[in-house]
């Protein structure tokens, strides 16, 4: 294997509610008067682990049972591999794909481990197409966010004589629940919030099922299907499935997991009355209906059905709680003789990711940034000299965040790989306390949380952030300025505070402090109403550095009969909508100044959907200037 190799794991996925939804909203491309379709989709903890580098050909190989494939990069070979099916047919269509999109060379994949049961309805033919897609994405950076991954797979996998939907591709966004919305040859996405900590059993019903079969049956009541069993097909995958798709999301996102069971068992039900008539021969499923019907099983969950495509393959349990799901994976492997896994999809935190642009030049702090970058700057915290990133990182790992991505120049990882990753010798170990000892390994898990992006071009914050719309993932992120640091005047830190600030709006947020008025003009202010007693408001208007005169008719906060004026903090938590504006202004070139700016990003968010300004208990410290920098310092040592 080559030294330059990245790390690579594609779960397998479990379609909760919503089977076959997906092939048939394809089907508005012919008759708009089919319903949407409507699924909810989870990665799973099994899956495929994998390692890749770059290489002249297409290889991928399996480690544990000596199985290879290896073909030039060349179209027209790797699509008749793909067609003509077989075991590597998945991996070399996505390959072909890729190759006549892009036309770039080759990688090696190196897969050291599969944990996903094959031909279960868990997607495992989709999880080794989403691998191969990110793979190339990362190793030649094509810029690909997840949809865009999942599209490539898709195309990839259809290329086979396999015809899947594309609700197979949901595995590409990991292991958690999303809602799947299937409108003709487009697919929309969105996250589901779990209240309460949902637990799932799904077991391998050691049976056999005939995918291709139940496709088969199943589209002759599409596109223009007249019978009464083609109706009651078209009914039951379109309005009955969009009702209780929806419906069970409410249950989820309001922490009814009783409800949601019910909801499983109403789908169920759906499914054996309107759709199963059409393939009796594979649908009727007698095992899968035995485990549905078990006194015990029913005993410890809230609610059962099939998965995937149905039939006779796997079934899915959901357990009132941590010691049943225990309980049921025993039961099922020790009583059943069936082989069992368990998924546990934990209530959603609003935030978990940060993000910190650190690429720059530091000319304001020349010369010493000609030899060190402005974000390893020192300060004084508790008694331990600390580089200002290494302070802003902790104090956000501390208020729960999860993951950190630092938007960084090119060239610039291997210093932070110095700080958060390179061990340090035997000398200095011997030299250190004991307590500089724990608060080194303290430095070496934080720096397994970092993921780094490049900022090749220097076209603004707006242009950054944009960067890591894959890193957010469609989920709430954490923007903190790279050159501030907080000091709390609270238990909770700053960033803990606006944290929990959040949880209670789930509003595009920016945390602000209170400027004099004659300072206005040096800032971003924004401007409300505060109601009594309260931390926050909602914003109506932003305005970037007013005169102060005019500030004092226009843009001031009103607060008991009195005007305040708020500039930003320099924390926000931005929503995806964010992302979509910045991808678009940026797809439409919408340069300010040169640059791609956030803030009116931000404010044509806010128009729409709304924002929140949030007053920490604290103060801000800035390391940006010379001036702000000495006051910083003089403040950290006290």
């Amino acid at each position: 294997m080559k030294e330059n190799y990245i790390d690579l794991f594609v779960p397998g996925r479990l379609c909760i509610m919503g089977e076959h939804s997906d092939w048939a909203g394809r089907y508005r491309n012919v008759n708009n008067k089919i319903e949407k379709g409507y699924a909810i989709v989870t990665g799973i903890e099994e899956g495929i682990y994998a390692k890749a580098s770059l290489s002249d050909k297409f290889v991928v190989k399996n480690t544990f049972d000596n199985n290879f494939f290896e073909c030039e990069m060349d179209y027209e070979k790797l699509k008749k591999i793909a067609e003509d099916g077989g075991y590597w047919s998945y991996a070399a269509g996505v390959a072909a794909c890729i190759k006549e999109q892009y036309n770039i060379n080759g990688v090696e994949i190196i897969i050291n481990k599969v944990t996903i049961p094959e031909k279960k309805g868990l997607s495992s033919s989709a999880a080794i197409c989403v691998l191969v897609a990110r793979a190339f994405n990362n190793l030649y950076n094509l810029h690909l966010n997840i949809i865009g991954e999942m599209n490539l797979a898709y195309l990839g996998e259809i290329t086979t004589p396999s015809r899947c939907g594309k609700l197979d591709q949901a595995c590409a966004f990991g292991k958690k629940p999303i809602l799947m919305v299937f409108d003709g040859d487009k697919t929309e996405i969105h996250n589901i919030k779990v209240q309460k900590e949902l637990y799932f059993v799904f077991a391998d019903l050691n049976s056999h099922k005939d995918t291709i079969r139940i496709l088969g049956d199943l589209n002759r009541s599409y596109p223009f299907g007249t019978s009464d069993m083609d109706k009651a097909v078209q009914l039951a995958l379109g309005k009955k499935n969009k009702e209780i798709v929806l419906e069970s999301i409410k249950c989820i996102e309001n922490g009814d997991i009783e409800g949601f069971g019910k909801l499983m068992i109403k789908a169920q039900e759906n499914f054996d009355q309107n759709v199963a008539p059409a393939c009796p021969v594979e649908l009727t499923s007698p095992i899968l209906h035995k485990v549905l019907n078990d006194s015990y099983i029913k005993e410890l969950s809230y609610g059962r059905k099939g998965v995937g495509s149905q039939g006779d393959g796997t079934v899915q349990v959901l357990a009132k709680d941590a010691d049943s799901q225990k309980l049921l994976q025993e039961y099922f492997e020790n009583k059943l003789g069936m082989k069992a896994y368990t998924l546990t999809l934990p209530a959603t935190k609003p935030v978990k990711k940060a993000i910190i642009p650190v690429a720059g030049n530091g000319t304001r702090m020349f010369p010493i940034t000609k030899c060190i970058k402005k974000a390893f700057l020192p300060v004084v915290d508790k008694g331990i000299i600390k580089p200002v990133i290494l302070c802003l990182i902790e104090e956000i790992v501390k208020a729960g965040i999860e993951e950190v991505c630092l938007i960084i120049d090119a060239g610039d990882k291997k210093e932070y790989d110095k700080l958060f990753n390179e061990k340090i010798s035997n000398e200095v170990v011997s030299k250190l306390s004991p307590e500089l000892l724990e608060y080194e390994s303290f430095i070496q898990q934080i720096g397994k949380k970092i993921t780094y992006i490049c900022q090749e071009e220097k076209l603004g914050l707006g242009h950054a952030v944009s960067l890591c719309e894959d890193f957010a993932g469609g989920d709430p992120v954490l923007l903190v300025l790279g050159d501030q640091l907080y000091k709390s005047f609270s238990n909770k830190s700053c960033t803990e505070q606006f944290l929990n600030s959040f949880a209670k709006n789930n509003k595009l947020s920016i945390s602000v402090c209170e400027v004099p008025q004659e300072d206005v003009s040096k800032y971003g202010i924004l401007c409300g109403k505060i109601e009594k007693n309260n931390d926050s408001f909602d914003v109506d208007k932003m305005v970037e550095k007013p005169n102060p005169i005019i500030a004092e008719e226009k843009y001031y906060t009103k607060y008991q009969n009195k005007k305040k004026y708020y500039a930003v903090f320099g924390e926000y938590i931005l929503t995806d909508d964010v992302f979509k504006v910045l991808r678009k202004n940026i797809d439409n070139k919408k340069l300010e100044n040169g640059e791609y700016q956030i803030t009116s990003a931000l404010d044509e968010v806010r128009e729409k959907k709304g924002m929140v300004a949030f007053i920490p208990k604290g103060e801000m410290l800035d390391v940006g200037n010379v001036k702000a920098y000495q006051n910083t310092f003089i403040e950290m040592t006290k």
